[in-house]
């Protein structure tokens, strides 16, 4: 398939388009887009911490500390497996899932803003063809 002269510069343009709408998002839920990331990933059940390093695609010194920034503000806490303590937890707090599913829903209901210059029908053909992209679903955000 051949795709138009500059197709992936427009796909990168699109990319810091919607980057700096997030940015600007989690910015007015005094969250960074990776502190957001996490606490939307985990709104509603723990994850492992292992689990969550992989689907976030971090390292797991560098999640634990942006961990240990948003465990310091009462978002998120973390416990040990009761059956193997090497098995560490992530939970939302109360405050951490209020928060989480704030910006879950802002973000749900902000972003596609991105497209207001479309058509309704374009809109909708846009969101069946990212749907159709594997891999393309972050993980609850």
């Amino acid at each position: 398939m051949t795709q138009p002269t500059g197709f992936g510069d427009m796909l990168l343009g699109l990319s810091h388009l919607i980057q700096r709408r997030h940015v600007q998002i989690c910015a007015e839920h005094d969250l960074t887009p990776a502190q957001s990331q996490l606490l939307c990933t985990i709104k509603d059940e723990p994850r492992r911490m292992v689990d969550l390093a992989a689907q976030l695609g971090m390292a797991k010194p560098a999640l634990s500390q942006l961990i240990d920034r948003i465990e310091s503000r009462g978002l998120v806490r973390r416990t040990t497996d009761g059956q193997d303590r090497r098995v560490v937890m992530i939970h939302a707090t109360p405050e951490g899932q209020k928060i989480g599913r704030a910006l879950y829903e802002d973000v749900d209901a902000r972003l596609p803003d991105v497209l207001a210059a479309l058509s309704s029908a374009d809109q909708e053909r846009f969101a069946q063809l990212v749907a159709a992209i594997p891999h393309v679903h972050c993980p609850r955000v």
